[in-house]
């Protein structure tokens, strides 16, 4: 094979001052062709290999630009190249290769901002809360004014339990950056969570700043509709968008977050009647039937839109489903708490006759759920169970499991081990609509934070709640009942991640409850 001629140094760099100069303008083609050019006469040359990985991310390519920056950091380790591999490794999501990568940067840069950033996000995503806190205080330390490190650390502390402390770094956050929404709807959080509700509810309007899908990007943005909010006033006074009309105002109220977000809030619906001469709201499929039986059956002036954006020309007013909360002046007094989701009686009587028909039949009746949706996440790995962690809750209870496990995650299905203790017709549930009648014929729902637990609690279903370390605002800080749901038992987690003690505790309280041989009062309607 013939050798390539030799080049001068000066004709390398030439061609390297090129490249810079068409990268930077954007002619991404000739830049790539003149650093393989170079990289061809000089495969050292850290410059040419870390321009190249700039131009592979440029065009999208995260794993080959990821590939080349390596290759730059074994040439020569300069920190701006560790800084952009673990802003590459961020994006592909690979956090414990940024944890590596910036911990390898910190040896020659001990006080970049950029790789304790990335450290810190890095920790925090993997659910390395502690670890993650110390890197943002360190990084505070170096940079007081950094606004983002101190949303982050409220953020971490709250998941730590520590309200006070997280409220006051994102205020901090706020006060150095007053454009951060991101900071506003974490605090609103942590309001919420303290029951500050009348102050959280303005911050949460931009709870949208902070929603990621699965794959940790943002998700979605504010829906943008002609039509103003309504936001509590009387629509009959200040008019829509098509000023007073004769027949009534008319109120759109949109979906947002997951169905557990939908089953919480739609109790406002009816009261949003007592308002307007209609109300709609746009209805994920799955729980169409279910509102229609339960919500549309009694209030008439209340419908469920199909899941598409209707014609705005037929509404005066619109409302997103958890700014209703706000419209309405909720404060922990007076949260609208009574029952309002119920099964179809005839549905329930069909899923009865099943299980009369099973062995036991007198038995106590659970259902259970042990994981959530949203599978990846970090959320999500903190509030879910695996069935092999609740198989010493199914052996020493002496009650019936029904499985109310819903979940197209063969990982959250159950295992071997656990089938034997459980009543899995799930296969069979097409909508939440089934799910009611399930639960219609239960005495007693144990389920971890998801969308089950809302609708068995609105159903007046006594609920005992799995509940994560610092979880969901939603079930406030260190209570075991709930203001939203009065027939709620809230078993939360003392230390973060220990599972053990909450099912040890779920058990003593089943056995004291259902004890064989000692009569019970079934809460079966």
């Amino acid at each position: 094979m013939q050798s390539q001629s030799p080049v001068s140094s000066q004709a390398i760099s030439l061609w390297f001052n090129e490249a810079e100069e068409a990268r930077l303008a954007g002619r991404f083609d000739t830049a790539q062709a003149l650093l393989d050019r170079i990289i061809v006469h000089d495969s050292a040359h850290a410059g040419a290999l870390y321009s190249r990985g700039l131009v592979a991310l440029a065009s999208g390519q995260l794993p080959l630009a990821q590939r080349w920056i390596e290759r730059a950091i074994e040439v020569q380790p300069q920190p701006p190249f560790f800084d952009m591999l673990c802003f590459i490794q961020v994006k592909l999501r690979t956090f414990a290769s940024v944890v590596q990568t910036a911990r390898a940067g910190l040896v020659h840069q001990p006080d970049s901002l950029a790789l304790h950033y990335y450290f810190g996000v890095a920790l925090q995503l993997q659910g390395r809360a502690d670890e993650a806190a110390a890197v943002y205080r360190r990084l505070i330390e170096l940079k007081p004014d950094y606004a983002q490190a101190h949303a982050n650390l409220g953020v971490v502390v709250k998941g730590l339990g520590s309200l006070s402390e997280a409220e006051q770094h994102l205020r901090q956050a706020m006060a150095l950056d007053p454009s951060n929404r991101g900071a506003r709807a974490s605090l609103s959080q942590v309001l919420l969570a303290a029951g500050c509700y009348e102050e959280a509810w303005p911050y949460f309007e931009d709870r949208w700043a902070n929603f990621v899908d699965a794959n940790g990007q943002p998700a979605s943005e504010r829906p943008q509709l002609a039509l103003p909010q309504w936001k509590g006033e009387r629509p009959d006074v200040v008019g829509g968008a098509h000023g007073v009309p004769e027949r009534g105002a008319r109120l759109l109220v949109l979906p947002e977050q997951g169905h557990g977000d939908s089953l919480q809030f739609v109790r406002y619906l009816p009261l949003a009647l007592e308002r307007f001469a209609q109300v709609g709201y746009i209805c994920p499929p799955p729980l169409r039937r279910l509102y229609e039986e339960s919500l549309c059956a009694h209030w008439p002036g209340l419908v469920m839109l199909e899941d598409v954006m209707p014609n705005v020309k037929e509404w005066d007013w619109q409302c997103p489903l958890m700014s209703l909360p706000m419209a309405f002046g909720t404060r922990l007094d007076n949260i609208p708490a009574a029952t309002y989701l119920s099964a179809d009686p005839q549905r329930a009587l069909e899923w009865r006759a099943k299980l009369d028909a099973l062995c036991q039949r007198d038995l106590p009746r659970v259902g259970v759920v042990w994981a959530g949706g949203h599978s990846g996440t970090t959320e999500d790995r903190a509030r879910s169970l695996t069935s092999a962690q609740l198989a010493p809750l199914f052996s020493s209870s002496h009650v019936r499991w029904i499985s109310l496990q819903k979940t197209d995650d063969l990982a959250k299905r159950p295992s071997a081990a656990t089938k034997a203790y459980l009543i899995d017709w799930m296969d069979h549930v097409s909508d939440f609509a089934d799910t009611a009648a399930i639960i219609d014929n239960l005495d007693l729902v144990v389920s971890v934070d998801t969308s089950v637990a809302h609708l068995a609690a609105a159903m007046g279903k006594p609920v005992w709640l799995l509940n994560r370390f610092a979880g969901c605002w939603r079930w406030l800080h260190n209570r075991d009942d709930s203001p939203w749901y009065r027939s709620v038992r809230i078993f939360g987690q003392s230390q973060r991640g220990n599972w053990d003690e909450v099912i040890e505790r779920v058990a003593a309280e089943l056995k004291q409850r259902y004890e064989p041989g000692r009569t019970y009062r079934s809460f079966v309607r």
